[in-house]
C-alpha cells in the first residue's frame, strides 16, 4: 500500500510539475514574426509574391502568347540555398508553384522529384490496373520554361549589432533554346540589436 501511495504522489508531482510553466500563443501565418532576424516564412512569402508578379507582367508571356496561341508552360527547377543559414528552399519552391498557377497566366506542369513518383504509379498502373482506368505512358506535357534560382547572404556584424543582407536571384530558361526570357532579383536587409551579450 505504502509504496502504490509512493508512486501515485510521485505521479501528481510530475504531472504538477510538467510544462515548466510554457505557453502556446496561437498566431496568424500572414503575420510577419520577426523572432531572431533569420529568413523566414514571410520572407519567402512576400519574395515569391513580388518575383512571380515582376515575372508575369513582363513582355516574354505575351510574345509567348503570339507565337503559339498557348499559354507558356512552366516547371520550377532547383533553388538553391546559398546562405549560412538553414533555409527549407521545399516550402520556398512551393511559394513561387503556388503564385504561377494562381496567375492563370501560364499552365504548371510537376517538378522533376514529382514526376519521378508519377512514372512509378503509371509504371505499376501498367501492371496491376484495368485496361479502361490505366494512364498510358509518354503522354506528359513538356514544359517550355523552367525556372531557377539561388538565394544568398552578406552579413556585418559589430558588437551587439548585425545587418544581414538577403539577395534572392531567378531566371526563367526557356528548355528547348536555353535562352532566358526574364532575370529578376528581390532583395531584403535586416538589422538586429542584443544588447546584454555578443554574437
Amino acid at each position: 500500500m505504502k509504496i502504490v501511495t509512493v508512486l501515485l504522489v510521485t505521479a501528481l508531482l510530475a504531472i504538477g510539475c510538467g510544462g515548466g510553466g510554457q505557453k502556446v500563443t496561437r498566431l496568424n501565418p500572414n503575420e510577419t514574426t520577426d523572432l531572431s532576424g533569420k529568413w523566414n516564412e514571410t520572407d519567402a512569402r512576400m519574395v515569391a509574391e513580388k518575383m512571380i508578379s515582376d515575372c508575369l507582367s513582363r513582355p516574354w508571356v505575351v510574345e509567348h502568347v503570339q507565337k503559339t496561341g498557348k499559354k507558356p508552360i512552366v516547371t520550377v527547377g532547383t533553388i538553391r540555398n546559398e546562405t549560412n543559414e538553414h533555409i527549407n528552399t521545399e516550402i520556398f519552391t512551393k511559394d513561387f508553384e503556388r503564385e504561377l498557377i494562381n496567375s492563370g497566366k501560364v499552365r504548371f506542369v510537376a517538378s522533376r522529384n514529382q514526376r519521378d513518383e508519377i512514372r512509378e504509379e503509371r509504371q505499376d498502373q501498367a501492371e496491376f490496373a484495368s485496361e479502361a482506368t490505366r494512364k498510358r505512358i509518354r503522354q506528359e506535357t513538356g514544359a517550355d520554361y523552367i525556372l531557377v534560382g539561388a538565394v544568398k547572404t552578406i552579413t556585418d556584424q559589430i558588437e551587439g549589432k548585425r545587418t544581414v543582407f538577403y539577395q534572392t536571384d531567378l531566371e526563367l530558361i526557356n528548355i528547348e533554346t536555353n535562352e532566358k526570357v526574364w532575370i529578376g532579383t528581390e532583395k531584403i536587409k535586416k538589422g538586429i540589436a542584443q544588447k546584454k551579450y555578443k554574437w
